[in-house]
């Protein structure tokens, strides 16, 4: 084997410049692997004087009381899971057939710029989303309940999971139509030449092709609705009890910690709401692991 300095200048340079590139690609993501653990444990922290004093008994407690100093997690807990699988129920069919659409119906001059704007609605802060559904969707959603004789709130979980079905939805449909632009041109004109329509090349060849794809793109829309903080917090109601339907005011844990974080003056109380967060960040490691492990599977079928 040659010696560094028996080998071609420029050569010799590009294989520094690749180790080096090496070294801090690998050093970079051990950093991230480090600062999700400091995360972790600084949560763990500083959650404690509430872990220890209730234990596993936080995540089914039903109260949350910071006058008596008792707290539950659980009424959080199934707001949070409500609204961001009811949310995700709304747009996942919506992101499918506009990515479907974008990607193999609509021709390439109405196809990018629709794109173009799917892909700002992602960049609109949540505050702005708040503010349009408590002027507009919360009215509608009001007159709708009454309609249905449900309590006409106007706010709830049911609104809140529209809002985020709105917020969620470029996510889900912008990475669906990219992977669904990725499907190689020669395996759809095989099944044209087979007889195929355009439907049965979609369904039995495209999608079946795409589809550890599009799962990638729910699973980054379901992420988004676990974290979402100020639009949900504007409409939910603020309620912290057990929501007994989709059409009760009640909270989130991230719009519970938002709301309460900054009144916290008790020991305690701080650490309930800190806990809340780590469960939020329990739950979203958990959630994400699976799906990872259920799109590695569809790949492999």
């Amino acid at each position: 084997m040659p010696t560094p300095k028996e080998l071609p200048k420029n050569l010799y340079r590009q294989i520094k410049y690749d180790i080096a590139f090496r070294k801090l690609a690998t050093g970079t993501g051990i950093f991230v692997i480090i600062l999700v653990i400091a995360a972790f444990f600084t949560l763990v922290y500083e959650s404690w004087p509430a872990i220890k004093t209730y234990g596993l008994k936080f995540l089914w407690r039903t109260t949350w009381d910071p006058v008596t100093l008792e707290f539950g997690a659980l009424p959080f807990l199934v707001g949070t899971l409500i609204t961001s699988f009811l949310s995700l129920a709304i747009a996942t069919p919506f992101a499918l057939a506009g990515a479907i659409f974008l990607g193999e119906l609509a021709p390439a001059k109405v196809a990018n710029p629709v794109s173009f704007v799917i892909e700002l609605l992602a960049g609109i802060p949540s505050v702005i989303y708040g503010l349009w559904a408590l002027f507009y969707l919360v009215p509608l959603v009001r007159s709708f309940e009454m309609k249905i004789g449900a309590p006409p709130y106007g706010l709830g979980l049911f609104t809140a999971s529209l809002v985020l079905a709105i917020m969620i939805l470029p996510y889900a449909l912008s990475v669906a139509r990219d992977v669904i632009s990725l499907v190689p041109q020669d395996l759809k004109e095989a099944a044209y030449g087979l007889g195929a329509t355009r439907w049965e090349t979609i369904r039995h060849v495209v999608l079946p092709y795409a589809r550890s794809g599009i799962l990638a793109g729910i699973v980054l829309a379901l992420g988004r609705a676990l974290g979402e903080t100020m639009a949900v917090t504007m409409v939910i109601g603020n309620r912290s009890a057990m929501p007994q339907s989709i059409w009760d005011l009640a909270n989130t844990m991230a719009s519970v910690i938002a709301n309460e974080f900054t009144e916290a003056t008790e020991d305690l109380h701080l650490a309930a709401l800190v806990e809340i967060g780590l469960l939020l960040f329990v739950i979203t490691v958990i959630v994400n692991l699976v799906a990872r492990i259920f799109i590695v599977k569809t790949k492999v079928k």
